[in-house]
Order: C-alpha cells, then sequence, then structure tokens
C-alpha cells in the first residue's frame, strides 16, 4: 500500500508517538481496504478540539478524535480519505483514566478515526458491533488489547 500522511502538530503535549508510529496505525486501519491511501492528521489541543467539535459535531467541549472524510467525486479517483483531528490532552487523559498505555490508547484512536474515514461508523448498534470488532482484530494484530474491555 502507499501511503501518503501529513502529521500536523498543533499540540501542547510534549510526548507524542513519531511519525511512524502514526503511519503503521493507518496502514493497519486501511490493510487490504485501499491500495493508496493520502490523509492528514492534526494534533491539537482542547480549545481547537472543542471549538471543532461544537461546529461540526454540535457538541460541546473537546472529544477524543474527530473524521473529515474527503467529499470527492469519485470519477476524480483521488486517494485522499480526509482528515483526522486528534486531541492529544484528551487522548493523553483518558489512557490513564482506562488504565491502557497511551501508545495502546492512541493507537486505538487512529484506527478508529481511519475507519470512519473509509465509511465506518456506529451509529446503529450493528455497525458498532462491526466496528469495534474490527478495531479489536486490528489492534490485536499490533498487539494491543482488547479497548473495550475494562483494565
Amino acid at each position: 500500500m502507499t501511503l501518503t500522511l501529513d502529521l500536523d502538530n498543533a499540540s501542547s503535549v510534549s510526548v507524542l508517538p513519531s511519525h511512524n508510529d502514526f503511519e503503521r496505525w493507518v496502514a493497519a486501519a486501511l490493510d487490504t481496504r485501499r491500495d493508496k491511501a493520502e490523509l492528514s492528521i492534526r494534533l491539537v489541543d482542547e480549545d481547537e478540539s472543542a471549538e471543532l467539535n461544537l461546529k461540526y459535531r454540535l457538541k460541546s467541549g473537546p472529544t477524543n478524535v474527530l473524521s473529515f472524510p474527503a467529499d470527492l467525486p469519485a470519477e476524480l479517483a483521488i486517494p485522499l480519505l480526509g482528515d483526522l483531528v486528534i486531541c492529544a490532552p484528551v487522548v493523553e487523559k483518558e489512557a490513564g483514566e482506562q488504565h491502557k498505555t497511551s501508545q495502546a490508547h492512541w493507537a486505538h484512536m487512529v484506527i478508529h478515526g481511519t475507519l470512519h474515514l473509509i465509511g465506518f461508523d456506529h451509529i446503529s448498534d450493528d455497525d458498532a458491533e462491526q466496528m469495534e470488532a474490527l478495531e479489536i482484530d486490528i489492534l490485536h494484530s499490533l498487539h494491543y488489547s482488547n479497548p473495550y474491555l475494562p483494565a
């Protein structure tokens, strides 16, 4: 698979996963689902996350990951998937609250967001079960535990 990842760090969090980590997680989520992919990941703090969450989801406060799928006509045949905005402080806080390693939670958030970019969602119970099962399988392939089990 050919992957082009633009990583933009606008967060004040000092210790973050490497660019290679982000590429590995995105590639694992895409696996056989895409031959070519381009996406951007922007790492932000709470203020920017809250602003985007309110503007695009009408929900107040910051959130861990927002997915913005590219809305391109199919005839363009461009491998652009879209953008992920990940709130670094929220991911770090959740990892601690959920008794997970930061790396495992980062991997989960990147995989979760990437799956949204290619059309998966968790609006219905059936869709949520399918998406969660896929996330668990992908995370297991990377040697991470099931993120939905209590720690």
